[in-house]
Order: structure tokens, then sequence, then C-alpha cells
């Protein structure tokens, strides 16, 4: 909502100053977005005089003009065509920013076909002051040099813009925000109530409501003989700068009391209407040419105002073409009426028309300004246009006003802690409107009808503390609890962050998708569960609950390969989705490389496999305190893996926690992806509580300055045994002295029985004490036994 300084003191009696006003409007929550003022904007522009004009002699169009500013007698080339000798125009100095054409002047002297022009005299609408901008300003001969432009254009006026809050519509009106300014202290409210225009004739346009739930009072007159010609000079200074072009008086003063009183009104052209005017619900088949030009279909849900020839307007939201008015018309209707917010809302949601009139009816008029709106708008338009007046016809009935408010005067100490005097309670609470009877302990508070939000003693606490300054409110700290503060997180947000963290410091890059995919993907990762789909989805490719996050990171992946960033590596730790029960959300941690195939004389291996995958999954592992000894790799079990390049990682024979490896290239290709992928996931609600730490001090340092001692050990063992368990068991012998064991060789072929498998691992044994030879031939005996009996191994040669 925009207004100008000079607008406000039509309805506000004030000695304040624009900082003064800004800090009251800002006191009484009406929050300043931007403050134009012209005297600042246009500070480096003055008044000049052209001694002479004469041709430039190398271009027809353009004239070296002699002229007197403030900073002496300059040479200036200008093309403007009405250039000549002895005018009064604007000059702008070197380095000056011309706002109309978003540049800077150079601060040096520029040479325009061969002559120095040492600065720029300027039209209105390149300094924002005006629409004429087919010359430069001629000024009248009687402004003294160096007059400041803005005082010399007439654009003294600062403009503010603030943000209205759907609470308040009132404020959409410039007296309402003098209302509120005048209950904070800035002045006081002048007090206008539009003269009742007498008409000296019936109104010859008959008035119907067929739907007085959306349209429950209308009201209209006639002015005959009347000048459509333009408005004031003052209105339409105010119009342009609020942002509204002027076009004709009668639509003019529309718009004028539209920003004045949060009243829209709409005129029609007398002469073009057939019948009586009908406010009722549209019908099936029904259209209007509005006055966007564009044409929309009518549907029975919507508030219509129509004629014997059919509709001619959308009731609160835009008139149509087929009545309105133009520069010849004589005879005007004008409407004063107050229609449904929700009902204004839906229609114009359905056509998408953003229009003023839609603002302010579907936030809520003042449904007790459609005779006050009806007789401004005729005072108005006799004062600039003439004409004689019809009797106003006003059919339906203002509808009735809200409950009284039982306000109790304590809450306000109660709730906000303030200590209000009842005097200054009551002044604030008249100011904005309200009607009092008081009761003593309570008050019977009666909200003016255009106050919507009004229903119980705290909303006037409210509007009492935001009138007094929310920066008077005491400042109370809460008690220090018992042990002092400490943060307190669930082990699931300690494993998010430690993920992340853990990822990211690995060069991965965090992603943040949708918790939603499209249901041919999710089918791609797991069984469609119908309680899953989305029946409202923000988009329609977005339909379903992700059951995975990958799918949305390979999306991604191939955005970024698209986009030029082939070897993306990108991660997520966020919910996926199992089912519809209240445990069926998880919190998974997965990520994804496109690996980048690089053109290379000694090849072109893959930059990231399988194998890398699984080191990130258990990097992340280790920092969540999770020994990887203590899971088991086994084959993938779910679709969307590569049956021979990826592994699930289970927690017993039971209870899987992730997977990692290659992405089913069938899966890809369904989701149109250029694969290979490679990457993991991996379930933290399935990871089991580690003990807590008595202290996050690391342990102390076990040194040792004993050399490590390394044999190497190979098994025969049945294919389907997995090389882990023969590592696991290995280790296992003894927990204490073997620290790794490290497979480096697994073969099959001649030599090693069919149906069976070479595993070779290096052990390593770190001794706390001397060890003999006897002692590590018993502690390798000791290996092979547990290799044997855990996985069927049998030591090879």
């Amino acid at each position: 909502m925009k207004f100008t300084l000079s607008w406000l003191t039509d309805h506000l009696a004030t000695k304040a100053g624009l900082d003064d006003i800004l800090a009251l409007m800002l006191k009484a929550g009406l929050e300043v977005e931007e403050v134009v003022d012209p005297n600042e904007k246009l500070a480096p522009f003055t008044v000049c005089k052209v001694i002479e004009a004469v041709p430039h002699p190398d271009a027809d169009k353009l004239r070296v003009c002699t002229v007197e500013t403030v900073d002496g007698t300059k040479q200036i080339v200008c093309g403007a065509p009405n250039a000549r000798t002895g005018m009064t125009a604007i000059y702008a100095p070197l380095g000056a920013y011309i706002p109309g054409l978003d540049f800077a002047l150079d601060k040096k002297p520029r040479a325009i076909r061969g002559i120095e022009s040492q600065g720029m005299m300027c039209s209105a609408k390149e300094l924002e002051a005006g629409e004429d901008h087919d010359g430069i300003a001629d000024l009248d001969d009687s402004i003294p040099l160096g007059t400041p432009a803005a005082q010399a254009l007439g654009a003294t006026d600062p403009v503010i813009d603030f943000e209205v809050t759907p609470n308040r519509p009132d404020w959409l009106g410039v007296q309402g925000i003098a209302r509120d300014l005048a209950a904070a202290g800035a002045g006081r409210l002048i007090v206008k109530e539009p003269k009742r225009v007498p008409g000296s004739f019936d109104c010859p346009v008959d008035i119907r409501l067929d739907a007085p739930q959306a349209c429950p009072i209308f009201a209209g007159a006639v002015i005959r003989g009347v000048t459509n010609g333009p408005s004031p000079d003052w209105m339409q200074a105010r119009l342009k700068a609020v942002g509204v072009q002027p076009k004709s008086l009668l639509v003019d003063v529309t718009n004028y009391i539209s920003f004045d009183r949060a009243r829209p009104l709409h005129v029609y052209d007398a002469a073009k209407l057939s019948g009586p005017v009908v406010a009722r619900l549209g019908k099936k088949g029904e259209s209007l040419e509005a006055l966007d030009g564009k044409t929309y279909k009518v549907t029975p849900e919507m508030c219509v105002i129509a004629d014997d020839s059919g509709v001619i307007g959308l009731g609160g939201v835009m008139g149509g073409t087929s009545t309105a008015v133009s520069d010849d018309t004589t005879d005007v209707f004008i409407e004063s009426a107050w229609f449904d917010p929700l009902r204004t809302a839906r229609t114009g949601r359905t056509t998408g028309i953003h229009s003023d009139a839609r603002y302010r009816f579907e936030r809520g008029v003042d449904p007790q300004s459609c005779v006050d709106g009806l007789n401004l708008a005729l005072e108005l338009t006799l004062e600039h246009g003439g004409g004689t007046v019809s009797k106003p016809n006003v059919a339906g009935a203002i509808p009735a006003r809200i409950d009284k408010v039982t306000f109790y005067p304590a809450d306000v100490e109660r709730l906000t802690g303030l200590v209000v005097k009842p005097t200054e309670m009551r002044r604030i609470v008249k100011d904005l409107g309200f009607s009092i009877e008081d009761a003593g302990d309570a008050w019977y508070v009666l909200p003016p009808s255009h106050r919507f939000d009004m229903e119980q003693s705290a909303d006037l606490v409210e509007e009492i503390a935001r009138l007094i300054g929310y920066d008077m409110l005491p400042v109370t700290s809460l008690p220090e609890p018992d042990g002092g503060r400490r943060a307190i997180t669930t082990p699931i947000q300690d494993r998010v962050r430690v993920s992340r963290r853990v990822l990211a410091a690995r060069g991965f890059l965090e992603a943040v998708s949708w918790s939603f995919m499209a249901k041919e993907h999710a089918a791609l990762f797991a069984k469609i569960d119908p309680a899953l789909t989305v029946s409202n989805p923000v988009a329609s490719e977005l339909d379903q609950m992700r059951p995975s996050i990958l799918g949305n990171l390979a999306m991604a992946a191939q955005r970024a390969a698209n986009h030029g960033e082939p070897g993306a590596r990108l991660f997520e730790v966020g919910p996926i989705y199992l089912g519809d029960g209240p445990k069926d959300q998880r919190t998974a941690a997965a990520a994804l490389v496109r690996p980048d195939v690089q053109r290379h004389w000694q090849g072109t291996p893959h930059s990231y496999d399988s194998f890398a995958a699984k080191a990130d999954m258990f990097a992340v592992l280790d920092a969540l305190g999770q020994p990887g000894e203590r899971f088991q790799v086994a084959p993938p079990a779910q679709p969307h893996w590569h049956p021979g390049k990826a592994a699930s990682l289970k927690l017993g024979p039971k209870v899987t926690v992730g997977h990692f490896g290659a992405i089913h290239p069938g899966v890809l290709k369904a989701m149109g992806i250029d694969g290979p992928m490679f990457g993991f996931e991996l379930n933290l609600n399935a990871l089991p509580l580690m003990k807590t730490r008595p202290t996050k001090t690391k342990p102390v340092l076990k040194r040792t300055e004993l050399t490590p001692i390394r044999r190497d050990l190979a098994f025969l063992v049945d294919v389907a045994v997995p090389a882990a368990d023969l590592v696991r068991n290995a280790i296992g012998a003894d927990k204490q002295l073997i620290v790794s064991a490290d497979v480096f060789d697994v073969y099959q072929g001649t030599g090693v029985p069919d149906g069976q498998k070479s595993v070779a691992f290096e052990v390593t044994i770190q001794p706390r004490e001397k060890l003999t030879d006897e002692d590590i031939q018993a502690l390798m005996a000791r290996v092979v036994a547990s290799v044997a009996k855990g996985t069927g191994g049998v030591l090879r040669g």
C-alpha cells in the first residue's frame, strides 16, 4: 500500500515530520518497506537557463547549448527537439545518477561528435517526476536559477510504501492509516463525513439482489450530463504517486476513493445498460469480456452483476467492456456494493484476475461504507464533471455489526506486563473507533464496522500494547534451570548431524530434495503402497512418498551432468517412507556418485566404484561409534541394486541396516539417467544404541615399542562363503593381539577344487610384550582353528 505524506495530512492534523511519521508507523505495526523522497532523489538536479542554443556542426539533430548553472556557465550538447535559446530547464551535473534512465553520467566531460559536453539537461520522465519525454523539461521563466528540481517540478511529496497485514484491510485506505497514527499519538484524526448529495430525480436504474448471501447490499445512483474529461491535477498527482495511471475523471474518482477510504466502486455507462442491474450467482455457459481485454468463463459459484444483455461484471473483482465508460460518456451509473470476501477470493483464484477491487474485497471492506462511498463519488464527480444526480437507490441491508467484546483492563498487565492507566486505555480504544460501555472490572466494547479481527479481550490487549509500543514491554529473563542450560538432542538428531559432517568432509555436496517422487520411479525402489500416494501433489510428477533417497539424488546428479558437472558427488540425510504407520518413517543417510570418466592415455578407469561407496559408508559408521566388524556383508535385498556389484550390510540374520554398491542399470534406464552410479543408503534408525562414554576426552594412547608382526594365510573355502567371514573369524581368535586381517587375493582356477576358492589375507599382530616363536605359532594355530570352525575353511599347503 502506497500513500503520500500530503495525502495523509488530509486525514491527520499533525506537526510530525517524515521521520517522526515513519517511527510512529513502525511503532503501530505498519511495517514500512520503502520511502521515496523526491527531495533526496532529485537533490543533484537544479534549474538552469539556456543562454544560447546553436546547431551542432556535425549532427543535424543535436544542438550545442551554452547554459548558465549553479556551477557556472557550461557547454552542453543536447538532442532534445525543444532545446532553444532563452528556455528554463533542469540541469544534471557530471556524475549525477539519472533515475529514469538508470545510469550515471561520466564524472569527466564527454565529447559528442567532437564537441565537449559538460552535463545534461533532463526531461521530467528521465527524473521520474512526470510522463513528458518528448523533450527536456520546459519550465516557467520566472523560476530562479539554482532552484531544486523537485521544487520546480512540483515533486516534493514523499511516497511511503508499507506492508498491509491480512487482518487489517482498513489500512488499504489512507483514512485507516491516519486513524491508527492518531491513536499512536501522531496527531488528531480529521473526520470527514461525505455530504449527502440530494438527488433531483428518481434513479432510473432498478437494482435487484437475487443472491443476498453473495451481495447483501447494493447502492447506486445516476449522473446525467457529466463531462468525462481529465481529473483534476491534484488527483492525478496522487494517483501517479501510488502507481496508478490516470485515465479519465470517472475512472480516477473510483480509484481515488479506493485508495483514500478503502472503498472500491465501479462506474457503468448508463446508456449501455439494458433493464435492471442484478447481483446474482453465475450460470453455466455464461462468460464476461472483462476490462483487461480477456474473456472469462462464469461458474455458478461466482457473484456476477448482470442486466438483460447478460453478465456485465464479476462482483468485487472486475467490470466488463460492454458497459465501460469512455470519453463520450455523458450519463453514468455509479455502483457501491458489498461482496462476500470468501466468494470474491474464490472468483479471483478461479479467473486469475488480480485487481485493486479484489485485493480489498477479499480481505474485507467496511460494509457501512457503501452509502458514504457513493456520496463521496457523487460529490467529486459533480464538482469536477458537472451534471445532475438522481436520488440514491439502495437495495438490501447493511450486514449486522459484530457482537460486543468483553474487555478486562487488568488483562493488559497480566498478559504483557505493561502498566497502563485506564484513561490512556480508554483514549486508545476510542481513537481506534471503538465504543465503550463501562461495567467496572469489564468493559463492553463494540468494534467499528471496519474491524473484523476483534473477538476477545486479548485482541484489545494487543491493540493497546501495539500503540503504547512493543519497545515498552518489560524484559524479564526466564529462571536459570537447575544444573545450567544445555542442549538436548535425540540419538537420531545426533546421528543426522554427524553423518552430514562426515560426508561433507569426504567431498560430498549436500542436496535437499523433495520427500516425494514420481510413482513410476518409486515402483523401481519398492513395492507401491497406495497409502503413500499423494492425493494433492505439489506437482504431477511428485505423487508418491519416496521409499528411498537415491532416486532423487540420481535425478539431481543427472541434471548436474546435463549442465556440465558430470562428476557430481551428492548426499542427503532425510526421511524415507516404508508405510503409513507411525513407525514407518525412517531417517536415512544416502550418498551417490556419478563417476566422471576421464580421457587419458593410460586408460579410462572409473574414479569411484562399489568399494569406494563401501569405504564412505563405513566412515559414517565409524563416526557414529559403530564398529565395522560387528556387521555382516550379504547379497543386496532391494531391487534397485546391481546384483553383482552391490551388497547389503546386516546386523545379524534379520536386521538390514544399509546397502552399498552400483545402482541397477535397468533402474537408471527406466528413469532416463545415464549410468553408472554408485552409492550407499544407511538406515540410521536401525543402528543400535552404543554405550554412552563417561567423557568426550580421547583415551590415553597405549604406545608399544614392539614392531608389528605380519603373517600371510590362505584358506580353501566354498565359493558362497564371504571373505569377510574369514577375516572376522581370524580376528576373533585373539582380539587383543590381532589388530587387523586384510584380504589381498581371491583365486579360483587351476589347483583349486571346483566349487571352492582360495582366500589369502595378511594378519597383523601387535605385541604388547615380547613373544617367542612358540607363542606366535600357537596364535596362528588358534587363527586356523577359528576360521575352520566358523567357515569350514582349510589352510592351503
